[in-house]
């Protein structure tokens, strides 16, 4: 039988469920700490010793999070631990559904969609012992070489935001704890944990930071500081970052917990700046290092009881929510229905010459080094261990009863000394049609942990990283050459994170399908795509250049310890600027049918402004189209400069074969606005652009004038 003092905390949640308001909630977290000693309270800050990982890792020969990962609690007082695990492409533990890599589901431009995933990542979570997801990852891709960009939304503010709230809410419906992150302004890999961003005010406020207050105001309970410096601080331990704006301006209300392991570098500095629990185990809030700075007087028990407080609201809120799933939820056949449908909305068909969709008696013939590989991207934090993830040749095979696999070694290492040979028996196979899986995988891009020798013009040995090039091998483009070259059609299946440049080997391709880490279903979803099954209705969450040249620099502007600038404009909004045409623009992709945009209005309401218009499907084949609304300024009072459109709205829309629907976007007041000078402005006068990718909507503009 539970003793009074065991009963503290489920009393406290009782207390909140009958009275929920934020007074009732600091009560019940205040009365909670001062039942507490101050090694309970120091307890609170950190993840469980080492021991029981090591154990883990040993028994399961996995290094990481092969169970829920413990921080804090207080068993006498009833208080439950923050059971961590990560994320994004699904849930981390033990083998459960390996959805899409978020870039891909991105591709879908479906909010609805990305909901449902994270409804089914938490019951999976929750069934595995877990009560806190680490997945909503929303770092803003300013460069396509960043090694971890399959596991943003892209390239936009805007998307990202609207994707990480979807899934925020998704999962804290179900009682998880939402952990957003990495915040902020992480966005290269190789020296993450060096690198000092300099960036101004207003592309901080206006472009790196505005989806981390989209999950905050959706109600996200957790935050995670990032490894990389920030004005010279860690992230971690930027009072700016993690008290003045997270909490002053934001009013964010939940905890922050660190990047683990080499996050925290000094006890004092992160208690005091707003770190509230250090993960996954502890390194610096150690009850001797903590109790050294009170002795001192460089902290005060006042930081220890708001941390501790901030992870009490946090457990009292969702926690108690939760409700138990069994362990047959974990890869379900309904949930890889899920990720098979999130697959087939978001690979992107970059081009067809008519080969596509295939007849299913055309005669195949699979190739490329991924071609019957389980390649779901990042073997870092972000691994899915789903056991049964279907290859392309799988899927193929299964729709295509013509189809042979060729030059493939089972191995997913494209760059090797058989690669001639390969290539030679794959344009000597039989099969008129050449499905060719190149592109990149984890040892090419993702998450790594470098040393401060490292070299950008090395590839690491143990893979990961930031990609040194945004084109694909040598090897991979004379395998697509001479295909093509013998006298195959050529359809090229391209795996990535991000962006692949591709003008050195278009001319050869008579389709080009970007199908990113599809997940565990990605084979089938691709059969369904080529056969025409499915309709494509993938939009690129990214522009894809002509040259790397036109992105942003990964180059430093200082020595050590390595200093980067982030400017105001990116992706699309960058080559906006400078008048250059991309090879894909953001917002792009093709399908099998074609859709008509017709009588479009603009009104100006007392919320923003509203964008209406007809979509009609005038082609023979039902499929769905995404609708974007752009803005522009038509000139700021102050004479800033300004980008020439911004995404601020969009709408995925399904359609049978000559149906027509009415869109309506809202576009509120708030998206409106610019940073200048500490405050949020409204400009006079705005030019919105509407269609179905960013180039596309300038052949519509309509002045409004607020």
């Amino acid at each position: 039988m539970a003793t009074k003092k065991e009963m503290k905390y489920a009393e406290a949640v009782k207390n909140y469920q009958n009275n929920q308001n934020d007074e009732e909630l600091h009560r019940q977290a205040e009365g909670l700490t001062s039942e507490m000693t101050l090694k309970e309270k120091i307890f609170m800050l950190s993840g469980h010793p080492l021991a029981q990982i090591q154990k883990d890792m040993i028994k399961t020969g996995r290094n990481y999070n092969v169970h829920a990962l413990p921080g804090g609690g207080c068993k006498r007082l009833g208080i439950p631990p923050v059971l961590f695990t990560d994320g994004p492409r699904g849930v981390v533990m033990g083998n459960s559904t390996c959805f899409p890599s978020s870039m891909a589901r991105a591709s879908s431009f479906d909010p609805s969609l990305e909901y449902r995933v994270g409804k089914a990542i938490a019951d999976e979570a929750i069934a595995q012992g877990a009560n806190l997801f680490a997945g909503v990852c929303i770092n803003l891709v300013r460069n396509p070489r960043w090694g971890r960009t399959q596991e943003s939304y892209g390239e936009d503010s805007f998307l990202l935001g609207e994707f990480g709230k979807a899934l925020t809410v998704a999962v804290q419906e179900e009682g998880m704890i939402a952990c957003v992150k990495h915040f902020a302004l992480n966005s290269m890999e190789d020296l993450r944990f060096y690198v000092d961003v300099h960036i101004d005010d207003r592309a901080l406020h206006e472009v790196y930071l505005p989806h981390f207050k989209k999950c905050v105001d959706a109600g996200a309970q957790c935050m995670m500081g990032a490894y990389n410096r920030y004005e010279e601080f860690h992230c971690c331990e930027s009072k700016k970052l993690l008290t003045d704006i997270l909490r002053k301006q934001w009013g964010f209300d939940g905890f922050v917990m660190s990047d683990f392991v080499w996050g925290v570098y000094d006890a004092e500095h992160s208690l005091r700046a707003g770190l509230d629990l250090e993960m996954m185990f502890t390194m610096k809030y150690t009850e001797g290092n903590i109790k050294k700075c009170l002795q001192k007087g460089l902290l005060n028990e006042e930081h220890i009881d708001r941390a501790v407080q901030n992870i009490l609201k946090a457990l009292i809120r969702q926690e108690p929510n939760i409700k138990p799933r069994p362990m047959g939820v974990v890869g379900c056949k309904k949930h890889r229905e899920l990720a098979r449908e999130a697959a087939e909305k978001g690979m992107v068909l970059l081009e067809n010459n008519g080969i596509l969709p295939l007849a299913l008696d055309t005669s195949l013939v699979v190739c490329g080094s991924y071609a019957d590989v389980a390649n779901t991207g990042d073997h870092g934090s972000s691994r899915v261990y789903d056991k049964q993830v279907v290859t392309p040749y799988q899927g193929l095979k299964q729709a295509f009863s013509k189809t042979t696999l060729a030059g493939c070694s089972n191995t997913a290492n494209p760059k090797k000394d058989a690669a001639p040979v390969e290539i030679a028996a794959a344009i000597k196979a039989r099969g008129d049609v050449a499905v060719v899986c190149v592109g990149f995988d984890y040892k090419s891009e993702g998450e790594y942990f470098a040393n401060m020798n490292y070299k950008l013009t090395e590839k690491p040995k143990n893979g990961g990283g930031d990609r040194l090039s945004l084109r694909l091998a040598k090897e991979e483009v004379e395998l697509i050459k001479g295909l093509k070259q013998a006298g195959k059609k050529v359809v090229v299946v391209l795996y990535s994170g991000c962006a692949i440049l591709v003008d050195e080997w278009k001319e050869y391709a008579d389709a080009i399908v970007m199908q990113y880490y599809a997940g565990c279903e990605g084979g089938n979803a691709l059969a369904n795509l080529l056969s025409g099954k499915v309709n494509f209705s993938g939009k690129l969450p990214f522009s894809v250049a002509r040259e790397e040249a036109d992105y942003p620099s990964f180059k430093y502007i200082g020595e050590k310890p390595y200093e980067i600038e982030y400017g105001y404009y990116h992706g699309y909004t960058l080559l906006d600027k400078e008048k250059k045409t991309p090879a894909y623009p953001f917002g792009y992709g093709l399908s099998y049918t074609s859709f008509q945009l017709e009588n479009t209005t603009v009104e100006k309401t007392k919320e923003g402004i509203v964008v209406r218009l007809l979509v009609e499907n005038v082609g023979a084949m039902a499929g769905a189209e995404v609708v974007q609304a752009y803005v522009g300024s038509k000139g700021a009072a102050n004479g800033e400069d300004r980008p020439v459109k911004l995404l601020k709205g969009f709408s995925r829309v399904e359609l049978e074969p000559g149906e027509k629907k009415e869109v309506a976007i809202t576009i509120p007041k708030d998206e409106l606005r610019f940073y200048y000078n500490g405050e949020w402005v409204t400009d006079s006068a705005y030019t919105v652009y509407v269609g179905t990718d960013c180039r596309r909507a300038m052949e519509y503009a309509h002045e409004i004038i607020m």
